[in-house]
C-alpha cells in the first residue's frame, strides 16, 4: 500500500473509460486507494456524457471500445476542460495512434498491460521530464504484429489490400492474424 499521499490538487476526480469491465473495476479500486475520486464509464457514449457533465480532473481512457474511439471522449473532454490530464490506453499500441492521442490533447499515452502505478506516474508526471524507460519493452515479434494490426486497420481489415501493402502473401498474413499477439 501506499503510505504517502499522492498530490492531486483540489480536484481528485477522474474518469475512466474502458469496455474491459474486470480490467476498469481493478483499475478504479486501486486509483480510489491511491486518492482519486473515480468515475467509470464502459463505452463512448457513456463517457462522452460524464466529460460533458462532470468534466473531471484527470481521466484514463482506453483507445478502442466497443462503440467506437477512445479519442472522442478525449475531444469532448479537452473542449470542456482544457487543463485536465488525459492519458490514452490502449493494447494496440502504435506509433500513429499515439501521435493521433497527444495531438487531440493526451497527456500521454500507455500500451496494455499497464498497472495503476504506470497510469499514476504518467497522470501526475510533469510535462517537461521524460518517462522512465519501460521495465519490460515490447519483445521485436511484438513490435512486428503490432505494425502489421496497425497496416490491417488502416486498411479497413482488408486481408488482400494489407498484404500487398506489407509484401506479403495473403495466405501468410491470414494465419498471422489468426494467431494471438505475442508477448
Amino acid at each position: 500500500m501506499m503510505t504517502d499521499p499522492l498530490d492531486l490538487g483540489d480536484d481528485k476526480s477522474l474518469l475512466l473509460v474502458d469496455d474491459d469491465e474486470a480490467f476498469l473495476k481493478r483499475l478504479a479500486k486501486a486509483m480510489e486507494k491511491r486518492g482519486f475520486e473515480v468515475e467509470m464509464a464502459g463505452s463512448v457514449a457513456a463517457g462522452k456524457a460524464i466529460a460533458t457533465a462532470r468534466p473531471p480532473a484527470y481521466a484514463v481512457v482506453d483507445l478502442r471500445l466497443e462503440d467506437g474511439n477512445g479519442l472522442d471522449v478525449v475531444e469532448v473532454l479537452r473542449a470542456r476542460r482544457p487543463e485536465s490530464r488525459i492519458v490514452v490506453l490502449t493494447g494496440y499500441g502504435a506509433i500513429a495512434t499515439a501521435v493521433a492521442a497527444v495531438k487531440i490533447g493526451a497527456t500521454d499515452y500507455l500500451a496494455k498491460p499497464a498497472d495503476a502505478t504506470d497510469v499514476t506516474n504518467a497522470l501526475l508526471a510533469l510535462t517537461d521530464t521524460l518517462p522512465p524507460p519501460p521495465e519490460n519493452p515490447m519483445s521485436a515479434d511484438r513490435v512486428r504484429w503490432e505494425h502489421i494490426q496497425r497496416v490491417y486497420e488502416l486498411c479497413d481489415r482488408n486481408v488482400s489490400e494489407t498484404a500487398r501493402r506489407l509484401s506479403m502473401h495473403r495466405r501468410t498474413l491470414q494465419r498471422i492474424l489468426a494467431k494471438r499477439s505475442p508477448r
